[in-house]
């Protein structure tokens, strides 16, 4: 986690929930693709036990002053931020709505949705002087469907595909593309948060009948931020195993 092999010319990636799940595994791939990946995570201690990545930063995503003083690090240490992935989420509980704890409530909306704003606020003024950038949103195809028993988690995500489109059009002549992935139900631990009642439930939606692999995400991310793509923003794109019907 030290800025040691660090490749100067690199461009950089940040992503947030890093340590462990979809955010190691876009981190990784991001690395594979010749990104210098910088870590951010509210708990970094996954990582020891694995390889480091170049850079990493213990941060909140839901605290405006922790996102600040991670931009500023990052950007002291590595010198750009050419791509962010906003992808550090929790799921909350599986209860309907007038059963649901205002504090879950709270905690859900405020990681999953404006920790994307704050973090997206922070880093936006660097690629619009830079002239560029990606950002990358992850989603759900719960944020178009919405799910039962998981109201705020539907409207977190759903509220971040209306960002994602509303800051593409705010930057489309700064030369940043704002896009999101929905992947259905990805296969990670985060699962054992969840009823075996509710991950059922999730899993016959999907036509193909299995969960979206971490893999499968972290390839599109890669698409989403590398040189391919260039002519994409504002979009969403659907990893749901034919699920998704818009």
């Amino acid at each position: 986690m030290s800025p040691e092999g660090v490749r100067p010319g690199r461009p950089v990636a940040v992503v947030t929930g890093a340590a462990k799940g979809i955010g190691f595994g876009i981190a990784r791939r991001l690395e594979r693709g010749g990104f210098t990946v910088s870590a951010w995570d509210v708990e970094l201690s996954p990582l020891e036990s694995r390889q480091a990545f170049a850079h990493a930063v213990a941060m909140d995503v839901t605290a405006p002053h922790a996102v600040a003083r991670a931009t500023h690090k990052t950007l002291a240490t590595l010198g750009r931020i050419d791509v962010l992935v906003n992808n550090a989420g929790v799921n909350g509980p599986t209860l309907p709505a007038w059963e649901y704890p205002m504090d879950d409530w709270e905690r859900v909306l405020a990681v999953d949705l404006t920790g994307v704003f704050l973090c997206c606020r922070a880093v936006i003024p660097h690629m619009r002087e830079r002239g560029g950038g990606r950002i990358v949103n992850i989603s759900s195809v719960v944020g178009k469907e919405g799910n039962a028993k998981a109201p705020a988690y539907s409207a977190a995500k759903a509220g971040v595909i209306g960002l994602t489109k509303s800051l593409a059009k705010d930057l489309v002549d700064d030369g940043v593309m704002v896009n999101c992935v929905a992947p259905a139900m990805v296969d990670t631990d985060l699962l054992a948060e969840m009823t075996d009642e509710y991950v059922a439930m999730v899993k016959a939606k999907i036509p193909m009948g299995r969960l979206c692999t971490v893999e499968e995400v972290a390839d599109m991310v890669a698409w989403l931020a590398g040189p391919e793509c260039t002519f994409c923003t504002g979009a969403v794109f659907d990893l749901s195993g034919g699920r998704a019907t818009y």
